[in-house]
């Protein structure tokens, strides 16, 4: 999702923001935000490609590169790229060049599509667990992607990290991050990275420290509370497995989630900085109208704040797209994009 505001003075500005009001809907245009080149264009969003056999040289597996036509079509305006970097490293943490040639086909695809592509590294799992590791793969990853891209793909968005978080304090996400941050800005100085808030329950957004004078940084977070509700019914957890039905949508789970909301939005009108929604989602286990009761509350208020977003996920699981029958979840696709009819 994005970030977006302005503010105008005097008569004429205010029958020019009246006139504009329906279109400003975009990032760089909401209350209390600061400027990002691409913030304002990115909009809504989906998660793709994380768990796919293109990486490894298959086809239509089960994405199709095709399928990027419709999601551009069904009206989203990026796409997030879940890259597992680490996965493609030799002992010696050099990428693997056939895998680079892929993922600068996938962005060219992307951008062909006139959707905005975010790079995000994915490896979530090592990094939550084993710190010192993940600082060295992680450090070597940008060293390599930057380069890589430097003077290439403007549109392109760097996203530091997925979900920095488990054994990670949010010291040791602060000085990896700013490592990581000066890795980048060595080659690619004006280019929009988004740099992750550490992904625990309590959202602590005014832990992250970030360079002061680099402007061109996005703020992420990710929502799923409460997990019970969005995980209820996933297999892959001996609890979760065990949850439900249960349902969401009084005016207490609204309240809860607007708090949380307002917490993120007190921040980034404090600090100047535009947020980005990297992923919500719920799993296809709860029931039909509570989960797109959910999106839709969600999706909603984060437009109102004049954040982006973007749906985890299309394909595998919280799926927004049937990848067998080539078609859309459309209960999914009408709650976090309305005008779907």
């Amino acid at each position: 999702m994005t970030a977006f505001r302005s503010i105008l003075q005097g008569t004429f500005s205010a029958l020019v923001a009246a006139a504009l009001s329906a279109v400003l809907i975009s990032p760089a245009n909401a209350a209390g935000q600061g400027a990002s080149p691409d913030v304002a264009a990115l909009g809504r969003g989906i998660n793709i490609l994380g768990y796919d056999g293109i990486w490894e040289g298959h086809q239509n597996a089960p994405f199709r590169l095709e399928n990027l036509n419709t999601i551009r079509q069904a009206g989203f305006s990026h796409v997030r790229i879940n890259f597992f970097g680490f996965r493609h490293m030799d002992s010696g943490n050099i990428l693997d060049e056939a895998v680079l040639r892929r993922l600068d086909g996938v962005i060219e695809e992307v951008l062909a599509r006139k959707l905005i592509p975010i790079l995000d590294e994915h490896d979530t799992d090592l990094c939550q667990r084993d710190v010192p590791e993940c600082t060295v793969k992680l450090k070597a990853f940008w060293r390599q992607i930057a380069s890589r891209y430097a003077r290439k793909y403007p549109k392109l968005v760097f996203e530091v990290l997925n979900e920095p978080g488990g054994n990670m304090t949010s010291a040791e996400w602060n000085a990896l991050l700013g490592d990581c941050l000066a890795i980048i800005r060595r080659t690619n100085p004006t280019r929009s990275v988004v740099a992750a808030v550490l992904n625990t329950d309590e959202l602590p957004v005014d832990e992250l420290a970030l360079p002061p004078g680099d402007r061109n940084l996005i703020v992420t977070f990710h929502y799923y509370a409460p997990i019970r509700f969005t995980h209820q019914g996933a297999p892959w957890s001996a609890t979760f497995s065990k949850i439900g039905p249960l349902n969401w949508g009084s005016a207490e789970d609204e309240a809860k989630a607007a708090a949380d909301f307002d917490k993120v939005r007190s921040w980034s009108e404090k600090e100047m900085r535009p947020i980005y929604l990297g992923e919500f989602g719920v799993y296809e286990r709860a029931p039909a109208e509570s989960r797109a009761k959910y999106l839709s509350f969600v999706a909603r208020r984060a437009e109102s704040f004049g954040w982006a977003w973007a749906y985890w996920q299309f394909d595998h699981d919280f799926a927004a797209f049937d990848g067998a029958r080539q078609r859309w979840n459309r209960d999914i696709l009408r709650a976090i994009i309305p005008s779907v009819r």
